[in-house]
């Protein structure tokens, strides 16, 4: 059973499908610490991604959603290097005897899946608890294939069309 959910959260659109997948997972008496690693800019000097202030606030709003939905939830608002923000998260997961890491996924395509290694996964090599990745949204870049996913989709009510060639 999972009791003690630890939600890791970024202010992309993956990370409010993790928000949903958590609180999916949240059962009676589970449990969620929401955490953000918020993130110096390379070369910025000590600049972060975001302010403190939205960072915290970022944190608030999904324990929040959290605590309306009837599930209990705290948070923290950290600061790291990029390449420090694993090492935040699998910490903060021992440190609070999670059962499970909950985080979401970026779409990452070409040179720069290639050439970086992401968040998701440095933390799965740096831990032994499950990971469950929420899916980052789909976004079709080309107007033409979203008009083919969009006439690919069943309707209501009539059995899927087949049309030649797709």
């Amino acid at each position: 059973m999972l009791n003690r959910i630890l939600l890791a959260l970024d202010s992309s659109d993956s990370g409010q499908v993790a928000l949903s997948f958590a609180m999916a997972l949240a059962g009676p008496g589970a449990a969620v610490r929401v955490v953000h690693v918020n993130e110096f800019q390379l070369g910025g000097r000590g600049l972060t991604v975001e302010t403190a202030d939205e960072a915290t606030a970022l944190v608030a709003d999904a324990v929040t959603e959290l605590h309306r939905a009837g599930i209990q939830a705290s948070g923290l608002a950290a600061v790291s290097t990029c390449f420090g923000v694993a090492d935040h998260l699998v910490a903060e997961a021992g440190r609070w005897s999670a059962d499970v890491i909950v985080l979401g996924s970026c779409r990452r395509h070409g040179m720069r899946r290639m050439l970086s290694r992401g968040v998701r996964e440095r933390v799965l090599r740096m831990t032994c608890l499950p990971v469950l990745t929420a899916p980052a949204p789909l976004k079709v870049g080309k107007p033409e294939l979203a008009a083919v996913a969009q006439d690919t989709q069943p309707r209501r009510g009539r059995s899927p069309e087949r049309r030649p060639g797709l």
